[in-house]
């Protein structure tokens, strides 16, 4: 009973939970049916193609999947779903499901299908496991992507053209996005930097700023997306056109070198006027730059040289007007640039050159040559200055005239030159003229000084022959006055042929000034002549010609001072000067003799008194002085060791110091006299040597009666042929110094080429000038000048062969 008991109850037990079980299957198979329901109802409402496929074959299908397949839900129900998948994606499509089902693909694949009408559209798939109506399945969902598709190959195709364009450019140019990754590195880029595209497309971190700086660093184009000025500041120009940044920079890293490089960076937008990227082109400049600054050093130096130049300098437009002006410009005329500028360039040029002046710029501006011309300028303040002008055709940039470019120079130092030269010319011409004059005048005196030899020696021998009481003594002795006088007057000849060096002796200065006074006073009567003459004054070593040149030159500009007459005073005086005195002149300090001329007439302004002594420098019209006058007694004094200096003043008058060296041998012998001397007689042998016939005569005629034996030579060839001969015999020669073919001078070389020991004695019409200087220099014995007396003759002789 037990057992049936337990047996129902379990009995009922399992009755009961199969009930229960049963209720719980409708309950979920209601569930399920109204699951599948909404699922159903989701997949028919939703905007995705939805649907299911059991063992390949399709089961559902929302109107989606109808819509874009051309099918209808009952031509793909019962259809295999790989059939309407593109032959060429079936393998991919099956594979891709495959693992999205295993679970080793969590992203949607895409593939193109077949539609109905044979077209090709993309969708874009995932699936996932079900069971359907109890039985496993596959769940898909796809969307239509063609029109994304299309549009993306549209923007690859685009991007590709748009990358073809960058490439080519012909500026180093690359992009980036708005993650600053590259997209875009073109040739010009690789060739600039040495980096292949393949190398940088993708890269971000500023990689593209390397190749240019050696780091990583913010460069031009991220300015674009952001500005900062820590970045701004590494650039030395940046400008800023619209949405463009424009730079200029040195940039050290460039495959190893230093370039200036040009930049232009911008923005790039998408359709909708979106940023999303940023493009950057790049342009070595480097020469251009270094040729920029080649010409702003070749500019700058110009302007320095046009700005500092001594001449000036001028520009022009077509009008004549001015454009540019140099300072010196500015120096000459006195006119700022300001005051010029738009001014005609003829507002500046002197009445009478303005008409040539507008025809010289119209033939420049034809292009023809235009050669340089002088004209007068205005200065600001009415003053003219003459100006030398040349000037050249301005040419604008397509070669026509654009005005004309002028350089000048001020040439009054020029014009004052040349007038200066033209006075100096007409004074040379003067010089020159009588330098002829005295030329011929040395000639005249040493020609007339032989006539007077050949007088003075016959009158001395008729004078030693007669009783000073016989009728024709005192005529005989006029004779002789006669030729003194002549042979003063030769010596004065010779003077002014400048034809003998100075001729030194010891000199009363105060008989000096008397002679030379007297006869200035016949000539010139107007004025009054006062003297004041030291006593006992010392005495000095002068050529006594030379130093009455001087006076008697003094005493004309005197008299040229006081054309209406006045006073001169003439005064002598014993000073002593010291070194601080006579330091300026170079003199040597002690005692000298002073000589004052003094006269009362117009006197000299400073000028003029600074330019006294200067060769060719005269006050008086071009036919009354030759300006050699006081130059001429400045160098004479100078030569005797003496000072000479002017004072003066105008309106009141002017006085000339002279101040001679005194003569120790002269104050030592003063009063001791001298006496008059003796004919010296002798029995040597002379050689007389002369040209001159008559000189000869009268030679050899003298030298018999002081008892000399003689031999006469008519030349110097003669002279060296009878010395040759009668060597040990003659004692003396007497040379003429001037004679043809052959002169004294060669002539006493050959006869000292003969006997070194040789005495002669050398004669001239002229004075002791150079040629007879430099025979005395070389051992002549002695010089005696033409005309002289028996007495003379004889001391000379007497001189040379008593010496011992």
């Amino acid at each position: 009973m037990k057992d049936e008991d337990k047996a129902k109850g379990q009995l009922i037990k399992e009755l009961l939970e199969m009930r229960q079980r049963i209720a719980e299957l409708e309950a979920s198979e209601i569930e399920r049916r109204h699951t599948e329901e909404l699922y159903q109802t989701l997949a028919e409402k939703s905007w995705a193609a939805v649907y299911v496929v059991q063992n390949g074959v399709f089961q559902f299908i929302n109107p989606n999947v109808a819509f874009y397949t051309g099918h209808t839900s009952e031509e793909l129900t019962g259809r295999t779903s790989i059939s309407i998948v593109h032959p060429e994606d079936r393998e991919m499509a099956r594979k891709y499901s495959l693992e999205m089902l295993r679970e080793e693909r969590t992203s949607p694949y895409k593939f193109r299908i077949v539609t109905k009408d044979g077209g090709i559209q993309w969708i874009m798939e995932t699936v996932t496991s079900i069971y359907y109506k109890g039985k496993p399945a596959v769940l898909g969902n796809s969307m239509d992507i063609t029109e994304r598709i299309m549009a993306e190959d549209t923007l690859r195709e685009s991007e590709q053209r748009l990358a073809d364009i960058i490439d080519f450019l012909p500026d180093a140019t690359f992009a980036i996005d708005l993650e600053g990754r590259i997209v875009a590195w073109n040739r010009a880029m690789e060739e600039m930097t040495g980096v292949r595209a393949k190398d940088m497309l993708g890269k971000g971190n500023y990689e593209y700023a390397i190749p240019f700086y050696g780091t990583r660093r913010p460069v031009l184009i991220d300015l674009v997306f952001k500005s900062d000025e820590e970045i701004e500041k590494k650039y030395s120009f940046i400008r800023k056109e619209k949405d463009c940044l424009i730079v200029e920079t040195d940039v050290p890293f460039v495959r190893g070198r230093n370039l200036h490089l040009w930049g232009k960076a911008s923005p790039i937008y998408d359709h909708k006027g979106n940023v999303v990227g940023a493009i950057e082109s790049i342009r070595d400049v480097t020469e251009r730059k270094r040729i920029k600054d080649a010409l702003k050093q070749s500019e700058e130096k110009y302007r320095t040289l046009v700005e500092s130049t001594l001449d000036i300098i001028f520009t022009v437009d077509r009008k004549g007007e001015f454009t540019y002006i140099n300072p010196k410009f500015e120096e000459v005329t006195c006119y700022p640039a300001s005051d010029l500028a738009g001014c005609p360039f003829t507002h500046i040029v002197a009445p009478e050159y303005v008409k040539p002046t507008v025809g010289y710029f119209k033939h420049g501006m034809g292009g023809q040559p235009v050669p340089s011309y002088e004209i007068d300028l205005i200065r600001k303040n009415g003053e003219r200055i003459p100006v030398e002008f040349l000037v050249t055709t301005l040419l604008d940039t397509s070669g026509q005239a654009a005005g004309r470019f002028g350089i000048g120079r001020d040439i009054t130092e020029r014009k004052r030159a040349e007038a200066e030269k033209k006075k100096l010319e007409a004074k040379l011409q003067q010089a020159q003229k009588m330098e002829s004059i005295g030329t011929l005048a040395g000639g005249i005196a040493h020609d007339f000084n032989n006539l007077l030899t050949g007088i003075q020696g016959n009158a001395s021998l008729a004078l030693l022959n007669i009783d000073p009481g016989h009728t024709h003594y005192e005529k005989i002795k006029n004779i002789e006055q006669y030729v003194q006088t002549g042979a003063k007057l030769t010596k004065q000849l010779l003077g002014f042929a400048r034809g003998g060096k100075y001729e030194v002796k010891p000199t009363d200065l105060n008989d000096l000034l008397k002679k030379s006074s007297e006869m200035f006073g016949r000539t010139m009567k107007e004025i009054k002549i006062h003297t004041n003459y030291q006593k006992d004054v010392w005495t000095v070593e002068v050529d006594q010609g030379q130093t009455e040149q001087v006076l008697l030159n003094l005493y004309v500009n005197a008299g040229h001072a006081m054309p209406r007459g006045g006073e001169l005073y003439l005064e002598t005086e014993n000073v002593t000067l010291d070194e601080n005195y006579v330091k300026p002149s170079s003199a040597k300090p002690g005692e000298y003799v002073k000589i004052s001329v003094t006269d009362t007439g117009v006197g000299m302004d400073e000028a003029t008194k600074r330019k006294i002594f200067d060769p060719f420098f005269t006050t008086k019209e071009m036919d009354r002085g030759t300006g050699l006058g006081l130059a001429s007694a400045y160098g004479i004094i100078k030569n005797h060791g003496g000072i000479i200096n002017v004072y003066s003043e105008r309106g009141v008058g002017t006085t000339f110091n002279i101040y001679l060296p005194a003569s120790t041998a002269g104050i030592r012998d003063r009063g001791s006299g001298t006496g008059e001397g003796q004919i010296l007689r002798g029995h040597e042998t002379v050689l007389f040597v002369d040209d001159e016939e008559m000189i000869t005569d009268v030679g050899t005629e003298m030298l018999k009666t002081l008892g000399y034996e003689v031999l006469i030579a008519g030349s110097g060839r003669k002279a060296i042929e009878v010395y040759g001969k009668n060597r040990d015999r003659i004692d003396i020669v007497i040379l003429d110094m001037i004679m043809p073919e052959m002169g004294g001078g060669k002539t006493y070389d050959l006869l000292k080429g003969i006997n070194p020991d040789i005495k002669v004695l050398l004669s001239s019409g002229y004075s002791i000038n150079g040629q007879a200087t430099e025979i005395l220099e070389r051992g002549c014995d002695g010089f005696i000048q033409k005309p002289f007396d028996l007495k003379n003759l004889s001391q000379k002789i007497r001189k040379i062969l008593d010496k011992k």
